[in-house]
């Protein structure tokens, strides 16, 4: 019961972003660039700028690059198997290798570990946000006819106000320059606001994803994939790591999260099967409801 409790936030302020959607109809784009491009960063420097650069920032970037790779592998041979077109195959690979670290992996270990599982979780929200904007684009691309070049996903990742605010964090931190006291307080309340924000877009994105006619045995194998074998993989590759016990609880929390939400943004640019990506995205974060609980029961929470 304690687990439910744990999760219940997280999904009552789902459900708040999915009913209001739903009631009255936002603009979606907009509300999520404000969250992306004017509070993410301010959560992304915060934690960079006040947590020591250690060994944990490494395994961290290790972990993610290697569950990235294992999962694109094995995305690809079952896509083979399943004589999965181009199209479906890069659709596949947009729902079975990237997680929702963001709106929904960081909350869910913010109530589940507190404050310092957070800030590992956002840590990897970084790094997660990177792969996405760079391999995640790429991938998208080669399922339609419009590809994108490797400058496109380079010109993307220019454009991440999070990858800046994460650098300045650690450049203060690394020559111990002192923000004000008052800097870091606003700081702070723009940080603290992006959480619950993130997590409402998300709900809102759920509740404009339409029911279409999908092919269900891919959604059915990349659901697979991204709720059972992503988490088991995860923690075969963190018993080689050195990493303590919360870093690992994150770790695993966070490769049990259900498809990223905005792999449909990239699916919709490229027309790389936006409804087999979208509807793989709403079926694993229902999903989720039922695994999430148990997987922090696994971790020890």
């Amino acid at each position: 019961m304690e687990l439910l409790f744990i999760i219940f936030p997280v999904f009552f302020i789902f459900a708040v972003g999915f009913i209001g959607q739903k009631l009255i109809g936002f603009d979606i784009k907009s509300i999520s660039t404000t969250a992306l491009y004017l509070m993410s960063p301010f959560l992304a420097f915060r934690t960079f700028y006040g947590n020591p650069l250690t060994w944990d920032y490494f395994y961290i970037i290790l972990f993610s690059l290697l569950l990235s790779l294992i999962l694109f592998f094995l995305v690809v041979v079952t896509a083979k198997l399943m004589k999965a077109s181009r199209s479906e195959r890069s659709a596949m690979i947009l729902g079975g290798v990237f997680m929702n670290s963001g709106n929904y992996g960081a909350p869910v270990v913010l109530f589940a570990l507190g404050a310092v599982g957070f800030d590992y979780a956002v840590i990897m929200m970084v790094f997660q946000s990177l792969l996405m904007n760079t391999f995640g684009i790429f991938f998208a691309s080669i399922g339609s006819d419009e590809r994108a070049s490797w400058q496109d996903a380079l010109q993307r990742v220019i454009r991440m106000p999070l990858i800046y605010a994460a650098l300045l964090g650690v450049c203060l931190q690394v020559f111990d320059i002192q923000l004000p006291i008052a800097l870091m307080e606003g700081i702070s309340l723009v940080a603290d606001a992006s959480i619950p924000t993130v997590m409402l877009v998300l709900g809102m994105q759920l509740a404009a994803i339409a029911r279409k006619k999908v092919t269900y045995k891919y959604v059915t194998v990349v659901t697979m994939i991204r709720m059972v074998a992503s988490p088991i993989i995860a923690a075969l590759i963190l018993l080689f790591l050195p990493v303590n016990d919360v870093l690992r609880a994150v770790l695993i929390i966070q490769a049990s999260m259900p498809a990223a939400a905005n792999t449909t943004m990239f699916a919709l640019q490229f027309g790389t099967e936006p409804d087999l990506v979208s509807f793989t995205t709403f079926v694993t974060t229902i999903i989720s409801m039922v695994t999430i609980p148990i997987i922090l029961l696994l971790v020890g929470v």
